[in-house]
């Protein structure tokens, strides 16, 4: 294959996410500040599953409870925590009614730890609505109210946004703002919108809230119990039912860090990778997007000016690279990135397939990844 053939491949590439970016920002918007009610009509209980999270539950629980809505309920889902989880919950029961601390019972053999506790916590709930966040995400005071204000004026059965993703180490500012690349670059949000094909479901596990009708209907966590996706896979069952489903922007409603090191980020992203662009069926169409129209593009507009290639190669090769960086870069300004990330961005798209890759190959032999303790 020429070099010119190769420009034109990977500037087809480069622009189906920078299309995709531009088009899908008119639609994924933050939601907007609303009017404090002197009397909220419903009830809403925030469900924390929580395994071994003694460096974040207090903060995160704090975060809730600083909430105005007046008629709110905080649930921790104790998964046979190890460590100083429970009990530290336990005592913000004797400082907040409104905290309260159940006890995952025994997890079958055929059930996920995060979706055996969710389901846990959503059936001891009195909430019209269930609001479930992961116990590393800190809410904004408003949150709550923005919340169940959006679902009531959209009329979704079920939303989901990505918080602001909080990153310090390389490896995290490599690979953790790519979660809004892939999601923003990949999927077409008017089909979503406008449409109630599950193939168009998307959503983040860190904050999903829910019509509890609605979850009750259609077996909630139940219906994913395997799962280790829940952000991906909630959505499609709802879909498939005909219900509503909704994004929104959460940049400025909570935030969240997922990992602190090179480790966690490695395991955090393969323990679910094959539910998503680690499955056999989408592998190798998603290596091909992303190395061929993220990665390629810069190493063809230097091989370009190394080898004196034709102009017309050269401009080609150029207009690729500028759309890989300009869609990058809109993402860094809009959902404040690091910069760095976003200078390094085909370095960090080499990360996310080697793990996409590590991650099939050890589903493949039988070998899943371990994480906090369960395999």
């Amino acid at each position: 294959m020429t070099l010119e053939i190769l420009t034109i491949v990977a500037c087809i590439l480069a622009a189906i996410p920078a299309i995709n970016v531009v088009v899908n920002l008119l639609f994924y918007r933050p939601l907007p500040r609303v009017a404090r009610h002197k009397k909220e009509m419903s009830r809403v209980s925030v469900l924390i599953p929580a395994r071994d999270e003694e460096s974040n539950i207090h903060h995160a629980a704090g975060r809730v409870l600083s909430n105005g809505f007046s008629d709110l309920e905080l649930i921790v889902i104790d998964d046979h925590s190890s460590d100083r989880t429970a009990a530290l919950v336990t005592e913000l029961t004797d400082q907040d009614p409104r905290v309260r601390l159940l006890s995952a019972p025994s997890l079958p053999d055929d059930w996920g730890g995060k979706p055996h506790s969710c389901f846990t916590g959503a059936a001891d709930a009195a909430g019209d609505y269930l609001l479930f966040i992961d116990a590393d995400v800190a809410l904004e005071p408003d949150a709550i109210e923005r919340l169940v204000a959006f679902m009531d004026k959209t009329h979704s059965d079920l939303a989901s946004g990505i918080p602001r993703q909080v990153t310090a180490t390389l490896t995290e500012k490599l690979a953790v703002p790519l979660i809004h690349f892939v999601l923003l670059g990949f999927l077409p949000m008017m089909g979503m919108r406008w449409t109630r094909w599950p193939a168009f479901s998307a959503g983040c596990g860190q904050l999903l809230i829910a019509r509890r009708r609605a979850y009750e209907e259609t077996g909630g966590h139940r219906t994913i119990k395997a799962s280790r996706h829940d952000g991906l896979q909630l959505p499609r069952v709802f879909r498939r039912q005909g219900l509503k489903t909704e994004l929104f922007d959460a940049t400025n409603l909570a935030s969240c860090r997922m990992y602190h090191n090179a480790q966690e980020v490695w395991s955090g992203f393969a323990k679910n990778a094959t539910e998503a662009m680690a499955s056999p069926s989408a592998i190798i169409p998603w290596t091909l997007l992303l190395v061929g129209g993220q990665v390629l593009p810069p190493l063809l507009l230097l091989a370009a000016w190394l080898t004196n290639a034709a102009s017309s190669t050269m401009a080609l090769a150029a207009t690729a690279t500028a759309m890989v960086y300009f869609t990058r870069m809109v993402l860094v300004w809009r959902f404040e990135q690091s910069i760095l990330g976003g200078l390094l961005h085909p370095l960090g798209i080499l990360l996310i397939v080697a793990v996409q890759w590590f991650a099939l190959v050890r589903e493949s032999l039988g070998r899943p990844l371990a994480w906090k303790g369960r395999t």
